[in-house]
């Protein structure tokens, strides 16, 4: 498949031959992708097609059976977790994952620690003039978020850390669209500073407004790709969704 052309930044995260498997069932049969510096990058499919399980497998938090993961032209496919955040991927998982039991400010604090010890105060300000709403709340606990100050928190811990690529899961879940459009809209001014996004999301629309390129994930393998423009006009993210 040729690719369409896409920016000229040079390529920040190449996925090739990516296959995984929970015990002998197949779920992802060798996805192939790249995210670009400071790209928007959404990955669309229907629930089920492996979206998440790619980026879990792609930060070492599920095994591969096969396939690589390359980071500015260095392996990694064989790094812990935590070894690949100190390379600069952050990955915010779906479902509102923070510390409840933890001050807002502490929690932001703990996005820091993966590359140095100790807080570091000086990016707090940065997360409160993007996201005021939890700035105002900066000193309750967690717990007394609502759900959708709970994934923007989420977030702030993710662009806290300083990534070179941030990986968004699944943020519109659960949320008024409201809240949803503003986190994307911070990812978007993250690419204007050379921060690359990788996206999984439902919000087809929403994604494609944001996004600079999209792969269709379809049963574990890449059904198709291009520029939003050029999914948002074509027929593939209709098969994709509809099975038309």
């Amino acid at each position: 498949m040729q690719e369409p052309k896409r920016t000229s930044s040079p390529v920040l995260l190449e996925v090739k031959g990516l296959e995984v498997a929970y015990g002998k069932a197949k779920v992802i049969h060798g996805i192939d992708f790249q995210v670009r510096q400071g790209e928007f990058v959404v990955l669309l499919g229907r629930n089920g097609a492996g979206k998440s399980t790619t980026l879990h497998a792609l930060c070492g938090l599920i095994p591969k059976q096969a396939g690589s993961v390359r980071f500015k032209d260095r392996d990694i496919s064989r790094l812990e977790p935590r070894a690949i955040v100190r390379e600069g991927i952050v990955n915010v998982l779906e479902g509102h994952r923070v510390f409840t039991g933890l001050t807002v400010e502490d929690n932001l604090l703990i996005g820091t620690y993966a590359k140095k010890s100790g807080g570091d105060k000086s990016k707090l300000e940065r997360i409160y003039d993007l996201f005021p709403e939890i700035g105002e709340r900066r000193h309750q606990l967690a717990s007394r978020l609502s759900g959708g100050q709970q994934q923007i928190l989420a977030v702030g811990q993710g662009i806290i850390a300083d990534p070179q690529l941030l990986i968004l899961d699944e943020p519109s879940g659960g949320l008024a669209p409201i809240v949803v459009d503003r986190i994307l809209k911070v990812a978007k001014e993250l690419c204007r500073s050379g921060i690359a996004i990788l996206l999984v999301e439902q919000l087809v629309r929403e994604a494609l407004k944001f996004a600079d390129y999209c792969y269709l994930v379809e049963t574990g393998r890449i059904g198709g790709q291009g520029t939003s423009d050029e999914v948002r006009s074509g027929e593939l993210i209709q098969r994709i969704y509809l099975g038309s």
